[in-house]
Protein backbone atom coordinates (compact mmCIF):
# COMPACT_ATOMS: atom_id res chain seq x y z
CA UNK A 1 0.00 0.00 0.00
CA UNK A 2 1.67 3.10 -0.91
CA UNK A 3 0.72 6.95 -2.11
CA UNK A 4 1.74 7.50 -6.00
CA UNK A 5 1.58 10.73 -7.59
CA UNK A 6 -0.56 11.14 -10.56
CA UNK A 7 -0.03 14.66 -11.49
CA UNK A 8 2.01 14.16 -14.32
CA UNK A 9 -1.66 11.95 -15.82
CA UNK A 10 -3.92 14.67 -14.67
CA UNK A 11 -1.58 17.12 -16.53
CA UNK A 12 -2.80 15.47 -20.03
CA UNK A 13 -6.17 15.75 -18.73
CA UNK A 14 -5.88 19.21 -17.63
CA UNK A 15 -6.49 17.30 -13.93
CA UNK A 16 -5.62 18.83 -10.48
CA UNK A 17 -2.02 20.21 -9.94
CA UNK A 18 -0.80 17.86 -7.92
CA UNK A 19 -2.73 14.73 -8.45
CA UNK A 20 -2.15 12.04 -5.53
CA UNK A 21 -3.68 8.73 -4.97
CA UNK A 22 -3.62 5.48 -2.79
CA UNK A 23 -2.68 2.41 -4.17
CA UNK A 24 -4.18 -1.10 -2.39
CA UNK A 25 -2.32 -3.97 -4.14
CA UNK A 26 -3.51 -7.31 -3.20
CA UNK A 27 -1.29 -10.20 -1.82
CA UNK A 28 1.06 -12.17 -4.17
CA UNK A 29 1.86 -11.82 -7.89
CA UNK A 30 -0.15 -9.92 -10.39
CA UNK A 31 -1.73 -9.07 -12.99
CA UNK A 32 -5.25 -8.53 -11.13
CA UNK A 33 -8.06 -6.32 -11.78
CA UNK A 34 -8.31 -3.11 -11.22
CA UNK A 35 -10.67 -0.38 -9.66
CA UNK A 36 -10.56 2.93 -9.57
CA UNK A 37 -12.48 4.45 -6.12
CA UNK A 38 -13.63 7.42 -5.45
CA UNK A 39 -14.27 9.14 -1.81
CA UNK A 40 -16.55 10.66 -0.07
CA UNK A 41 -17.45 14.26 1.08
CA UNK A 42 -14.82 14.04 3.61
CA UNK A 43 -12.13 13.25 1.20
CA UNK A 44 -9.43 10.55 1.42
CA UNK A 45 -9.19 9.36 4.60
CA UNK A 46 -7.93 6.77 6.49
CA UNK A 47 -11.33 5.10 6.35
CA UNK A 48 -11.65 4.97 3.13
CA UNK A 49 -7.93 4.03 2.24
CA UNK A 50 -9.26 0.77 4.67
CA UNK A 51 -11.82 0.94 2.30
CA UNK A 52 -8.98 0.18 -0.95
CA UNK A 53 -7.14 -1.95 1.21
CA UNK A 54 -10.40 -4.35 2.13
CA UNK A 55 -11.14 -4.72 -2.23
CA UNK A 56 -7.26 -5.30 -2.30
CA UNK A 57 -8.18 -8.39 -0.15
CA UNK A 58 -10.51 -9.13 -2.17
CA UNK A 59 -7.70 -9.78 -5.39
CA UNK A 60 -8.46 -5.96 -7.18
CA UNK A 61 -5.66 -3.67 -7.98
CA UNK A 62 -7.50 -0.79 -6.13
CA UNK A 63 -6.20 3.11 -6.71
CA UNK A 64 -8.21 5.96 -4.58
CA UNK A 65 -7.68 9.00 -6.23
CA UNK A 66 -7.72 11.93 -4.07
CA UNK A 67 -9.95 14.78 -5.54
CA UNK A 68 -8.67 17.17 -2.98
CA UNK A 69 -4.98 17.00 -3.99
CA UNK A 70 -4.88 20.63 -5.08
CA UNK A 71 -5.38 22.91 -2.43
CA UNK A 72 -7.61 23.24 0.91
CA UNK A 73 -10.67 20.83 1.42
CA UNK A 74 -13.14 23.69 0.81
CA UNK A 75 -11.84 24.94 -2.02
CA UNK A 76 -11.48 21.28 -3.22
CA UNK A 77 -14.74 20.52 -2.46
CA UNK A 78 -16.67 23.50 -4.21
CA UNK A 79 -14.67 22.74 -6.78
CA UNK A 80 -15.72 18.95 -7.12
CA UNK A 81 -18.98 19.50 -6.76
CA UNK A 82 -19.53 22.15 -9.28
CA UNK A 83 -18.24 19.60 -11.60
CA UNK A 84 -20.70 16.70 -10.65
CA UNK A 85 -23.42 19.21 -10.75
CA UNK A 86 -22.38 19.99 -14.53
CA UNK A 87 -21.11 16.39 -15.54
CA UNK A 88 -17.30 17.65 -16.33
CA UNK A 89 -14.58 19.47 -15.16
CA UNK A 90 -11.41 18.72 -13.11
CA UNK A 91 -12.99 16.15 -10.84
CA UNK A 92 -13.52 13.66 -14.19
CA UNK A 93 -10.07 14.58 -15.45
CA UNK A 94 -8.81 13.53 -12.10
CA UNK A 95 -10.55 10.35 -11.65
CA UNK A 96 -9.72 9.93 -15.81
CA UNK A 97 -5.98 10.36 -14.64
CA UNK A 98 -6.42 7.52 -12.03
CA UNK A 99 -7.72 4.98 -14.98
CA UNK A 100 -4.97 6.15 -17.41
CA UNK A 101 -2.81 5.06 -14.62
CA UNK A 102 -4.22 1.28 -13.97
CA UNK A 103 -4.46 0.85 -17.23
CA UNK A 104 -0.83 1.32 -18.21
CA UNK A 105 -0.25 -0.52 -15.34
CA UNK A 106 1.78 -4.22 -15.44
CA UNK A 107 0.04 -5.33 -12.65
CA UNK A 108 -3.45 -4.61 -14.14
CA UNK A 109 -4.85 -7.80 -15.89
CA UNK A 110 -7.24 -5.67 -18.18
CA UNK A 111 -11.00 -5.23 -16.85
CA UNK A 112 -11.19 -1.79 -14.63
CA UNK A 113 -13.94 -1.12 -12.37
CA UNK A 114 -14.96 2.09 -10.54
CA UNK A 115 -16.17 2.59 -6.78
CA UNK A 116 -17.58 5.33 -4.75
CA UNK A 117 -18.88 6.51 -1.53
CA UNK A 118 -21.44 9.71 -0.77
CA UNK A 119 -20.30 12.27 -3.19
CA UNK A 120 -17.73 9.49 -4.84
CA UNK A 121 -20.80 7.41 -5.58
CA UNK A 122 -22.65 10.25 -7.30
CA UNK A 123 -19.13 10.28 -9.63
CA UNK A 124 -18.84 6.07 -10.02
CA UNK A 125 -22.61 6.74 -11.48
CA UNK A 126 -21.49 9.66 -13.64
CA UNK A 127 -18.63 7.68 -14.73
CA UNK A 128 -20.77 4.31 -15.53
CA UNK A 129 -20.44 4.76 -19.51
CA UNK A 130 -16.58 5.97 -19.95
CA UNK A 131 -15.11 2.50 -20.34
CA UNK A 132 -15.65 0.76 -17.19
CA UNK A 133 -16.39 -3.09 -16.84
CA UNK A 134 -18.60 -2.60 -14.13
CA UNK A 135 -19.59 0.24 -11.28
CA UNK A 136 -20.37 0.20 -7.82
CA UNK A 137 -22.63 3.04 -6.18
CA UNK A 138 -23.05 3.42 -2.53
CA UNK A 139 -25.36 5.80 -1.40
CA UNK A 140 -24.55 8.31 -4.98
CA UNK A 141 -26.44 10.80 -5.79
CA UNK A 142 -28.71 10.47 -8.72
CA UNK A 143 -27.92 13.06 -11.58
CA UNK A 144 -30.31 15.17 -13.13
CA UNK A 145 -30.44 13.58 -16.74
CA UNK A 146 -30.56 10.09 -15.40
CA UNK A 147 -31.75 8.45 -18.25
CA UNK A 148 -28.83 10.32 -20.60
CA UNK A 149 -26.41 9.11 -18.31
CA UNK A 150 -27.52 5.29 -18.24
CA UNK A 151 -27.27 5.48 -21.99
CA UNK A 152 -24.09 2.57 -22.50
CA UNK A 153 -23.35 2.04 -18.74
CA UNK A 154 -21.34 -0.54 -17.26
CA UNK A 155 -23.48 -2.92 -15.28
CA UNK A 156 -23.92 -1.50 -11.39
CA UNK A 157 -24.38 -2.59 -7.98
CA UNK A 158 -26.08 0.25 -5.63
CA UNK A 159 -26.92 0.35 -2.41
CA UNK A 160 -28.49 2.92 -0.20
CA UNK A 161 -29.56 3.58 3.04
CA UNK A 162 -33.98 3.35 3.94
CA UNK A 163 -32.92 6.07 6.71
CA UNK A 164 -30.94 8.41 4.41
CA UNK A 165 -33.53 11.72 4.11
CA UNK A 166 -31.04 13.19 1.17
CA UNK A 167 -31.29 10.29 -1.18
CA UNK A 168 -35.25 9.46 -0.03
CA UNK A 169 -36.35 7.41 -3.30
CA UNK A 170 -33.57 7.09 -4.55
CA UNK A 171 -32.87 3.05 -4.95
CA UNK A 172 -36.05 2.89 -6.63
CA UNK A 173 -35.66 5.50 -9.59
CA UNK A 174 -32.23 4.06 -9.60
CA UNK A 175 -33.49 0.54 -9.99
CA UNK A 176 -36.57 1.51 -12.58
CA UNK A 177 -34.02 3.57 -15.21
CA UNK A 178 -30.94 1.01 -15.54
CA UNK A 179 -34.06 -1.65 -15.86
CA UNK A 180 -35.74 0.75 -18.73
CA UNK A 181 -32.02 1.01 -20.02
CA UNK A 182 -31.57 -2.68 -19.68
CA UNK A 183 -28.26 -2.21 -18.06
CA UNK A 184 -27.12 -5.13 -15.62
CA UNK A 185 -27.81 -3.64 -11.77
CA UNK A 186 -28.57 -5.09 -8.91
CA UNK A 187 -29.77 -2.35 -6.31
CA UNK A 188 -31.05 -2.77 -3.02
CA UNK A 189 -32.30 -0.40 -0.01
CA UNK A 190 -31.36 -1.36 3.28
CA UNK A 191 -34.19 -0.40 5.69
CA UNK A 192 -32.14 -0.19 9.33
CA UNK A 193 -28.93 2.13 7.34
CA UNK A 194 -28.72 5.55 6.40
CA UNK A 195 -25.80 7.78 4.75
CA UNK A 196 -22.39 6.15 5.06
CA UNK A 197 -23.51 3.21 6.70
CA UNK A 198 -20.44 1.01 4.98
CA UNK A 199 -17.85 2.61 6.99
CA UNK A 200 -16.19 0.78 9.82
CA UNK A 201 -16.14 3.82 11.74
CA UNK A 202 -17.20 7.13 12.23
CA UNK A 203 -15.68 9.81 9.93
CA UNK A 204 -15.56 13.23 9.00
CA UNK A 205 -14.45 16.48 11.53
CA UNK A 206 -14.80 15.52 15.08
CA UNK A 207 -16.62 18.69 15.76
CA UNK A 208 -19.45 17.80 13.35
CA UNK A 209 -19.54 13.75 14.47
CA UNK A 210 -22.28 14.42 17.44
CA UNK A 211 -24.71 15.94 14.96
CA UNK A 212 -23.59 12.97 12.46
CA UNK A 213 -24.77 10.60 14.78
CA UNK A 214 -27.45 12.57 15.37
CA UNK A 215 -28.93 12.26 12.10
CA UNK A 216 -28.27 8.68 11.99
CA UNK A 217 -24.96 9.10 9.51
CA UNK A 218 -22.68 6.35 10.04
CA UNK A 219 -21.72 2.40 10.18
CA UNK A 220 -24.76 -0.41 10.17
CA UNK A 221 -22.92 -3.01 10.42
CA UNK A 222 -25.28 -5.80 9.29
CA UNK A 223 -26.78 -3.90 6.66
CA UNK A 224 -22.44 -3.02 5.48
CA UNK A 225 -21.73 -6.70 5.37
CA UNK A 226 -24.76 -7.42 2.82
CA UNK A 227 -23.93 -4.60 0.55
CA UNK A 228 -20.15 -5.80 1.12
CA UNK A 229 -21.00 -9.33 -0.22
CA UNK A 230 -22.80 -7.90 -3.07
CA UNK A 231 -20.09 -5.63 -4.29
CA UNK A 232 -17.50 -8.86 -4.27
CA UNK A 233 -19.93 -11.10 -6.06
CA UNK A 234 -20.71 -8.06 -8.75
CA UNK A 235 -17.15 -7.07 -9.42
CA UNK A 236 -16.03 -11.56 -9.27
CA UNK A 237 -18.55 -11.73 -11.92
CA UNK A 238 -18.12 -8.61 -14.21
CA UNK A 239 -14.22 -7.76 -13.23
CA UNK A 240 -12.81 -11.20 -13.39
Amino acid sequence: MTDIDLSDLAADRDGSQPLRGYLAKPAGTGPWPAVVMIHEIFGLDDVMRGHADRLAGLGYLTLAVDLFSAGSTARCLVSTMTAMIRGHGRAFADICAARDYLAGSRDCAGKIGVIGFCMGGGFALLSAGDGYAAAAVNYGQLPRQLDETLAGACPIVASYGGRDPSLRGAAGRLDAALEEAGVIHDVKEYPAASHAFLNDTETGPRLLRPLLRVAGIGPEPESAKDAWDRIERFFATHLN
